[in-house]
């Protein structure tokens, strides 16, 4: 009998601290009774971030159940997933070859596509019944198109279900989980609306391979060529998907790009920092790709002393010309050693050479920090070394023999020659910038091709390695494509190459000229830099 007094008094004290400790709104608007211990009711805001939580949660734990398909195309078996993303696109898997990459839309919904097998019954009845290949390609558009539609209803059906069910456990109320099912179409819906607006078709014009696809610029040349050539391609596919491992024959019949004598192609290196595997990397791209010309935009050495001129001697025998300037981590001693290799140009002081048909002028960075101490200068010193290098280009310019590329090390330096040149090269940040300038010229900066030398081992991740081969006409020595290629830095060996065509190129529905590619027997991104 004297517990239920006790128990009641303690009630009222409980019920008073909460009074005491609630927003008075919730005391006003709550009708709470005296052993009611419920804290105050959650903001609005909260709810609503709660409420996008358990959404998001829901679809895609319901992508991950029933949110892919699998649907034949042509004569493949294939596997359709939409994944969330925060940058969308499509990959496609190509299992154990490796994965294509497309920049095809924008959305936070990335399609994947993987390859599981080449059916052998459709593979066969295509050798047996040539002629159905006059019908393969209406054949293949409609699979994808079937694929496409059973694959956004079944993720609409994933998603509203995932969110659905995720809101029924959470909230435990079918009003508030049917909520959150029409917030999940809603986002949905809006997401097949961004990837619809930002759709890319001409994505497959800038693809990006990884693994042993590395090499699928040699294997299928410009992509505007397999158009123009899809009957050629016809009569080579029956004996391509009968057998997977044809593929690593497949460049000796299918009609790669023949790169025309019109193309020169330059190979674009720069920040090697010491690092001695960069020869090995350089003189495997100068063979693949018949490089006319090595183009090294500096910082080649580390500290610039006269011990380290002997890293240098295998550039003699890289086999091609290679123009230099000097970088912020290069000497005088450096540049005097280099001048004289009879296959060197260095470049100095807006200086100008003719090099495999092109014209190319240069200057060496401003200042010398190999301590990485602060300049002196600055980025004043820089930019203005960049407005003598203008200079002489104008000058060259009204004489009549204008530049075609023009090099600098630093950025800043190669931003002032805006409007004189049609391409001007630089390294310096150790990363790619691809940019075009205000006055028409285009400034690409590349990474390390040293993986950032020694220094590398100081970071906390590998720096990659990274190069160039650029395509330039010969009759107008502009640039008409480029290849970055990507190598894994120390204790990796991952390879990546992305071919990248100009946004004037991309605009033109026929291009005079299709970008070359590296020669069809060897692999463009096959050699990786040794620990």
């Amino acid at each position: 009998m004297v517990r239920v007094p006790f128990r009641a008094a303690a009630d009222r004290v409980r019920h008073r601290l909460t009074r005491f400790t609630r927003p008075k709104s919730a005391a006003r608007t709550t009708a709470r009774t005296p052993g009611d211990l419920t804290g105050a009711a959650p903001k609005p805001y909260v709810r609503a971030l709660s409420m996008l939580a358990v959404v998001v949660i829901g679809a895609w734990l319901g992508l991950l159940a029933v949110g892919s398909i699998r649907t034949p195309v042509g004569p493949m078996d294939t596997n359709m997933t939409l994944r969330p993303s925060l940058t969308g696109g499509s990959k496609i898997n190509v299992s154990p070859l490796g994965a294509l990459e497309l920049d095809s839309h924008i959305a936070p919904l990335r399609l994947d596509v993987d390859v599981d097998r080449l059916d052998p019954v459709r593979s066969q009845a295509l050798v047996d019944q040539p002629e159905r290949f006059s019908g393969l390609q209406d054949e293949v558009t409609r699979d994808v198109a079937a694929g496409t539609r059973e694959l956004a209803v079944r993720s609409c059906v994933a998603v509203i279900s995932g969110a659905t069910a995720l809101g029924l456990v959470v909230y435990r109320r079918p009003r508030r989980a049917l909520a959150a099912g029409g917030l999940a179409l809603t986002l949905l819906a809006a997401s097949g609306v961004s990837a619809y607006a930002t759709w890319n078709p001409k994505s497959v014009l800038e693809p990006k391979f990884s693994g042993l696809l590395s090499s699928a610029p040699s294997l299928v040349g410009d992509a505007r060529s397999i158009v123009t050539e899809f009957d050629i391609y016809q009569q080579e596919l029956a004996r391509l998907v009968t057998n997977v491992t044809r593929l690593y024959d497949a460049t000796s019949t299918l009609p790669v790009y023949q790169p025309d004598p019109g193309t020169i192609r330059a190979l674009h290196v720069s920040d090697i920092h010491l690092n001695p595997a960069a020869w090995h990397i350089i003189t495997s791209l100068v063979e693949q790709y018949e490089i006319d010309v090595i183009i090294d935009s500096g910082d080649t050495m580390d500290h610039g002393s006269a011990a380290e001129n002997g890293f240098l001697d295998p550039i003699r025998d890289l086999g091609a010309p290679y123009v230099w300037v000097r970088g912020n981590h290069d000497s005088m001693l450096t540049q005097a050693y280099l001048e004289k290799f009879r296959n060197v140009r260095v470049l100095d002081d807006g200086r100008t050479v003719n090099v495999a048909g092109l014209r190319i002028a240069g200057t060496g960075d401003a200042q010398f920090t190999p301590d990485r101490s602060k300049p002196v200068g600055g980025k004043a010193a820089a930019e203005l070394e960049g407005m003598r290098l203008a200079t002489s280009l104008r000058d060259q310019e009204q004489a009549g023999t204008p530049v075609d590329i023009a090099v600098a090390h630093d950025p800043n330096t190669a931003r002032q020659t805006d409007g004189t040149v049609p391409l001007v090269l630089a390294g310096h940040l150790h990363n790619r910038i691809n940019e075009q300038l205000k006055g028409g010229t285009r400034l690409k900066v590349e990474g390390s091709t040293g993986g950032g030398g020694l220094r590398a081992v100081q970071n906390d991740k590998p720096e990659k390695v990274r190069a160039s081969v650029l395509y330039l006409d010969r009759s107008t020595r502009r640039l008409q494509a480029w290849d970055e290629i990507t190598l894994g830095g120390l204790g990796l060996t991952t390879a990546e190459v992305s071919r990248h065509l100009p946004e004037e190129n991309l605009k033109k529905d026929a291009p005079s000229s299709p970008a070359p590619t590296p020669s069809p027997t060897r692999s463009p991104a096959r050699p990786t830099p040794s620990p």
